[in-house]
């Protein structure tokens, strides 16, 4: 992969689309460069080089670049500026799906009892773009992959929500803001089992059954840990021939 955004790059501009604010294009074109790690995880972000790059001023990279460090995706260093978050080790991805355990199943628990018709029909809409949304392979980028991520994020976000805990509901989606740089970087063949396991927790919810809705956010949790932990995990040691 080229080096991006060193003080000498000088790729040609990038079209941004026109229907939407530009910060928020601006936002989604930095996010993409993070998710393909274009830009590495801990590498220091480049505003100038970046604002060229994308053919804007550095004040919406700023602000885009300030959105996602209260998404824990960048952080902002002394005499540095911002530098990409690093991937969690296998112990900190291990610790953050231990804090999914705990908030999540509870989120779930009280959206039950909070569950609304238009909320239950979101959820719903968002099952079925999930389920029709393409699945990508290895050789495939961020914008590829963005449909998926984004029904996905929906779903818990709008689960967070009906849980009426604004603490609760900011807490867990500053959580799930590190969980697609793995799947992005290290698997796609999860898209079948996580879409089942929505619905199940879809169905739970729409009977309006606390102890079943958390119970089957706290199993595709419990799954999803299953499907990316053994990735980080210590590989042992070929043996040596002879």
């Amino acid at each position: 992969m080229r080096p991006m955004f060193s003080d000498d790059a000088a790729p040609g501009p990038r079209t941004l689309p026109a229907r939407r604010a530009l910060v928020d294009d601006v936002y989604d074109a930095v996010l993409g460069l993070l998710m393909d790690r274009v830009i590495e995880p801990g590498a220091r972000v480049n505003i100038d080089a970046v604002a060229r790059d994308l053919d804007v001023s550095p004040t919406p990279v700023r602000e885009a670049l300030t959105r996602l460090e209260s998404e824990g995706l960048v952080a902002k260093r002394a005499l540095k500026g911002y530098v990409a978050a690093p991937l969690l080790d296998a112990a900190g991805l291990r610790d953050l799906y231990d804090m999914r355990e705990l908030l999540e199943p509870e989120a779930a628990r009280r959206a039950s009892a909070n569950l609304d018709e238009a909320t239950a029909a979101e959820l719903a809409d968002s099952v079925g773009r999930m389920r029709t949304a393409s699945s990508p392979g290895d050789d495939e980028h961020f914008q590829d992959y963005r449909r998926f991520i984004e029904e996905d994020l929906r779903f818990h976000h709008l689960i967070a929500d009906r849980a009426l805990s604004p603490l609760l509901a900011e807490a867990i989606i500053r959580l799930r803001s590190h969980m697609h740089l793995y799947r992005l970087n290290f698997r796609h063949d999860f898209e079948d089992d996580t879409v089942s396991e929505h619905e199940l927790i879809l169905d739970a919810l729409s009977r309006r059954d606390p102890d079943a809705a958390a119970a089957a956010m706290r199993t595709h949790i419990e799954n999803s840990y299953r499907r990316l932990g053994p990735i980080l995990a210590p590989q042992p040691e070929d043996p040596v021939d002879g």
